[in-house]
């Protein structure tokens, strides 16, 4: 099986000046920490990386990526259920063995609930980001084990860091992106909910070098990525009908450092993005909100120091309405954080 692109007509990119409320005098949400810490990690696995979240039944999964060092072929994917107010010991699920005489290391996993209840682990396997593929399995208990290995259909990759998103009609709408040397690239991936009939939707990059989208969803129907760039910025494009065809990317008022980000849609509409608030280091992590997903305020500074390392966030919205953080703490720890609003 290949992945097919599918034709799209580029949007004209919306207008700059949207009302927002956060601008227009209303109260600003005030998130509150209400629980923090560290996940613990094997003796043996001394640097955890690229974390990601899932709502079950009973709580919470994360997964990450640890291992000596990234890149290292023993690099893995681990994972570390949060039930009852205690994180789980964590347990490898996936790794990068080809043979007995060949490995690779993994990358980037993305937790998914799919409508059935089933949970999807996406991930990456290969030397480096420019030459690695797809690969997924599935857990029909809530990930306490999870089927052998398949591989995303050739020319498309899944989710790159950020969790897809069912869309109307049902289908599951991938933010995903390639690294070659000397160009990064933003498009859009879509499938069925049984991960058949792929299909890839391009973008118009703008000339930005940008990669990892998150997906927003707006109450009159529009969808909005957010993306990581090289250029300084968060940047952003649009879509009308249901992430078919997207509008050309566009720079925000959000300042990028060159490092992943997440966002989420919460119940209430307001917008979240979780990123540096700097255009340099990784040694500050905020989140800001907005209801317009043009004018952002930030709402919290959960990490703020003269240096380290506070990186590659992902956050969710669960049932209750609480919003649950996970992000790199120095390279060598994941960092669980609850917030209400």
């Amino acid at each position: 099986m290949f992945c097919k692109k599918s034709s799209m007509t580029i949007l004209l990119c919306l207008p700059l000046l949207l009302a927002s409320r956060l601008s227009a005098g209303e109260p600003t949400p005030q998130p509150v920490i209400v629980h923090s810490e560290i996940i613990r990690q094997p003796a043996s696995v001394p640097s955890a990386h690229a974390s990601t979240l899932v709502e079950t039944d009973n709580g919470l999964l994360a997964a990450w990526f640890g291992g000596p060092y990234e890149r290292h072929p023993d690099v893995s994917i681990y994972t570390s259920r949060y039930v009852d107010g205690q994180w789980s010991n964590p347990v490898m699920v996936a790794d990068g063995v080809q043979n007995e005489s060949q490995r690779f290391p993994c990358w980037n996993p993305v937790l998914f609930k799919r409508d059935n209840g089933d949970l999807i682990l996406y991930y990456k396997v290969g030397p480096s980001p420019s030459t690695w593929w797809g690969e997924y399995k599935i857990s029909t208990d809530e990930g306490e084990t999870w089927s052998p290995m398949k591989t995303i259909p050739r020319g498309c990759l899944g989710p790159i860091k950020n969790k897809p998103v069912i869309i109307p009609g049902g289908k599951i709408l991938y933010p995903t992106s390639i690294e070659v040397v000397g160009k990064w690239n933003v498009y859009m991936e879509m499938s069925d909910q049984d991960l058949t009939n792929w299909e890839k939707i391009e973008i118009d990059n703008n000339g930005f070098d940008a990669i990892q989208p998150s997906v927003l969803f707006h109450n009159d129907g529009a969808l909005q990525i957010l993306c990581r760039s090289k250029n300084n910025t968060v940047v952003e494009s649009w879509s009308h009908d249901n992430g078919k065809t997207w509008s050309p990317l566009m720079a925000t008022e959000l300042p990028n450092n060159n490092s992943g980000i997440d966002a989420v849609t919460l119940s209430s509409g307001l917008q979240l993005i979780i990123y540096n608030p700097i255009t340099s280091g990784r040694n500050k992590l905020a989140i800001a909100g907005s209801y317009d997903g043009k004018a952002w305020e930030k709402l919290i500074d959960l990490e703020d120091e003269p240096e380290g390392e506070f990186s590659y966030p992902a956050m969710i919205q669960d049932k209750h309405g609480n919003v649950h953080i996970t992000y790199t703490y120095q390279r060598e720890q994941i960092k669980y954080v609850q917030l209400k609003f």
